[in-house]
C-alpha cells in the first residue's frame, strides 16, 4: 500500500489521551505516516498545533471554528485563528461550515462566523476544511461568492448523494471519503455516488474517533475509530469503483499533498 495521508482526524479528542502515541506509532505500520488533525475551536485548534509541534512531518492541523461553535465567534476568535493560520504547520482553515441539523449554534450565527473564516482563509492563503449538514444551499452560496480567492478546499466526511457530490467537483473541491461507505445502513447514497467522483478530486480521512467502518473482520474490541483502518477505507472504495486500494491510495495522498502544500516523505 502506498503513503496514505488520513486528512480528517480528531487526534484531540479525549478517547486518545492514554495512548495517543501508539495510534500514531499503530497508523504508520500500516502504511498512514502522515495525518491532519482536526481544529474545531480556538482551544482545540491551539491544541492540535501543540501536537503537530511534538511530531513534525507526520502531524499537519487545521485551525477553525466548528458551526456547533459559531455562538462563541467574534473579533478575539478572528484574533486568535489569524495567529494559529501562521504557523507552516496549520495547513487548511476548519473545521468550519453550517451545520442546520444539529442547530447547535443559530443558523444565523453560523453563517456569520462561516462566512468569516471564508474571508480568512482567502487572506492567508489556505484551503478550507468544510462541514455540511443539511445546510447545502447555504454552502454553495457562500462558497460560489467566495470561490475565486479561495485556495481550494475539501468537503470533509462527504455523505450526500450524487448531485451534492457534483456540486461541490464543479467548484473544483476535494471531496473526503470515510468509513461511512462501510456502513450497510446508512452508507448506500454514497455508495451510489461516488462513481462520479474523479480520482483527481478524492481524499481519504477516518473523522476518528467517530465513524469506525462497521465491516472490519474481525471487529475491534472497542467502537474508536484509528486511522490504522485507513487502508480498509481505501481498499472498500477501490471494491465499489473497480479499482485496486494502491490505485485509490496513490491517487489520495497526491490529491492530499497538492491541497494542503505537503511535501512528499523522503524516500
Amino acid at each position: 500500500m502506498p503513503d496514505l495521508i488520513d486528512i480528517g482526524i480528531n487526534l484531540t479528542h479525549d478517547t486518545y489521551d492514554k495512548d495517543r502515541d501508539a495510534v500514531i506509532t499503530d497508523a504508520a505500520a500500516v502504511g498512514v505516516s502522515r495525518m491532519i488533525v482536526t481544529g474545531t475551536s480556538v482551544t482545540a485548534s491551539a491544541r492540535a498545533l501543540e501536537l503537530c509541534l511534538a511530531h513534525p512531518d507526520v502531524l499537519y492541523a487545521t485551525a477553525g471554528i466548528h458551526p456547533h461553535h459559531a455562538a462563541e465567534f467574534d473579533i478575539h476568535s478572528i484574533e486568535a485563528l489569524s495567529r494559529l493560520l501562521k504557523s507552516d504547520s496549520v495547513v487548511a482553515v476548519g473545521e468550519c461550515g453550517l451545520d442546520y441539523f444539529r442547530n447547535f449554534s443559530n443558523p444565523a450565527d453560523q453563517l456569520k462566523a462561516f462566512e468569516a473564516q471564508l474571508e480568512l482563509a482567502v487572506a492567508a492563503r489556505l484551503p478550507v476544511f468544510l462541514h455540511q449538514r443539511d445546510a447545502h444551499e447555504d454552502m454553495l452560496r457562500l462558497l460560489r461568492l467566495h470561490r475565486e480567492g479561495l485556495s481550494g478546499g475539501v468537503a470533509h466526511c462527504f455523505t450526500g448523494d450524487a448531485e451534492q457530490l457534483a456540486a461541490y467537483v464543479d467548484l473544483d473541491l476535494y471531496v473526503g471519503i470515510t468509513g461511512w461507505i462501510c456502513d450497510e445502513r446508512r452508507g448506500e447514497k454514497l455508495r451510489q455516488a461516488v462513481g462520479g467522483l474523479p480520482l483527481d478530486r478524492l481524499l481519504l480521512e477516518t473523522d476518528g474517533p467517530y465513524l469506525l467502518p462497521r465491516d472490519l473482520d474481525p471487529p475491534p474490541q472497542h467502537r474508536r475509530n484509528e486511522p490504522r483502518f485507513l487502508p480498509h477505507i481505501a481498499g472498500r472504495l477501490g471494491q465499489i469503483l473497480g479499482m485496486s486500494a494502491e490505485d485509490i491510495a496513490e491517487a489520495a495522498t497526491a490529491n492530499a499533498q497538492r491541497l494542503f502544500s505537503l511535501k512528499p516523505p523522503e524516500s
